[in-house]
C-alpha cells in the first residue's frame, strides 16, 4: 500500500496562477520566472473561457469592422457558467498539486471562479491569494458590487462594447483603432506598466468574458470556503476593481468567518502587478506561511 501523503504547507506547495477576465495564463510569465528564482514551482492555467479555451466573435474579424455587428453579435461563451469555470479549476489544481494541497492566486474576475472552487474542494487549498480580485460574500453576485459606492468611478465598465443582456457576454474590443479607446483599456488595466509591454498586452486579450460569472454567486460555508487561509492583495492605484472595494471584500470576509481572518498585503500598483511589479507579487506569493485555521463544524 502507497503511504499517505501529508499535506504541504504554504511555504512548500505548488503555486496555482489564474488570470482574471480578458487575459489568459500569459500574463503571469514573469511572476512565473521570479517564483523560479525563489526555487518555487507554479503553473498558470487558463480559465474557462479564458486563453486557449476563448472564442471570438466573428463580427471582430469582419473588415472594414461592423460596430453595430460587434455590439449585437451573441457571445460564443454565453453557455459558459461559473459552475464550468470552478470545475474547470478544481481539475486543473488537482493535476497540479497530484491530489496534495496548492496555493492557488486569483487575479481580477478569477477571484469569483477560485471562491467556488474553494467551497467545493477546500482540501485542495493551502492558501487562497486574492490579487486585486473580487473576493464575493456568501450568495452575493459580482454584478451588485459593480454598483456599490466602493466601485463609483472604475474604467471597466467604459470599456465594454456591446450590452451584456444582448450578447450575453461582458465585450471589449482590443483590437480597436481608436487610439482612445486603446488609452482606455491601458489606463483602466496597465496605466503603470511600460507603453510597450501595455500593448502587448492589449493585444493578446480576449473580446468576450462569460455573463454567468457575474450574475450567479457562491453559498460559503466555514468548512468549505471559510476554512481556507486566505491573503488579500489590495493594489492602491487600481482602476479596475478600487481600492475601497477591495477593503470591503476583506471587511465582509472578516465578519462572515472571524475565526478566519483575512492577511492583508498591499502593492502600490494598478490592476496588474503581474507586469508591472512582479518580483514584488512573487514575495508576497513566496513568502506565505499562515497555517489552516481549526475546524469548525458550523456554516456561515
Amino acid at each position: 500500500m502507497a503511504e499517505a501523503k501529508e499535506p504541504l504547507s504554504p511555504a512548500g506547495a505548488p503555486i496555482v496562477l489564474l488570470h482574471g477576465f480578458w487575459h489568459g495564463s500569459w500574463c503571469w510569465s514573469k511572476v512565473a520566472v521570479e517564483l523560479a528564482a525563489r526555487g518555487r514551482y507554479s503553473v498558470a492555467v487558463d480559465m474557462a473561457g479564458h486563453g486557449l479555451h476563448a472564442r471570438r466573435p466573428a463580427a471582430a474579424r469582419v473588415d472594414p469592422f461592423d460596430p453595430r455587428l460587434f455590439a449585437t453579435e451573441s457571445s460564443p461563451l454565453a453557455g459558459t457558467s461559473l459552475a464550468d469555470a470552478s470545475d474547470l479549476l478544481v481539475s486543473q489544481m488537482k493535476k497540479a498539486g497530484g491530489g496534495r494541497p496548492c496555493v492557488l492566486v486569483a487575479h481580477s474576475m478569477g477571484g469569483p471562479v477560485a471562491t467556488r472552487a474553494a467551497q467545493l474542494a477546500p482540501e485542495l487549498f493551502a492558501h487562497l491569494v486574492y490579487l486585486a480580485a473580487y473576493m464575493p460574500a456568501s450568495g452575493v453576485p459580482i454584478m451588485t458590487y459593480g454598483q456599490a459606492p466602493e466601485q463609483a468611478g472604475e474604467l471597466i465598465s467604459s470599456a465594454l462594447r456591446a450590452d451584456p443582456r444582448v450578447v450575453g457576454g461582458l465585450r471589449i474590443h482590443p483590437g480597436s483603432a481608436d487610439p482612445q479607446y486603446h488609452d482606455l483599456l491601458r489606463r483602466a488595466f496597465y496605466h503603470d506598466v511600460e507603453p510597450e509591454l501595455a500593448d502587448a498586452a492589449i493585444a493578446m486579450l480576449s473580446c468576450d468574458a462569460p455573463l454567468d460569472f457575474v450574475v450567479d454567486s457562491t453559498e460559503l460555508t466555514t468548512p468549505g470556503w471559510g476554512s481556507v487561509p486566505r491573503t488579500y492583495v489590495v493594489c492602491e492605484r487600481d482602476h479596475a476593481i478600487l481600492p475601497p472595494l477591495q477593503r470591503r471584500f476583506i471587511a465582509e470576509a472578516d465578519a462572515a468567518f472571524p475565526d478566519n481572518p483575512t492577511h492583508v498585503a498591499g502593492l502600490e500598483s494598478a490592476h496588474s502587478p503581474f507586469l508591472s511589479m512582479p518580483d514584488r507579487v512573487a514575495d508576497i506569493i513566496a513568502g506565505l506561511s499562515v497555517t489552516r485555521p481549526a475546524a469548525a463544524g458550523s456554516s456561515t
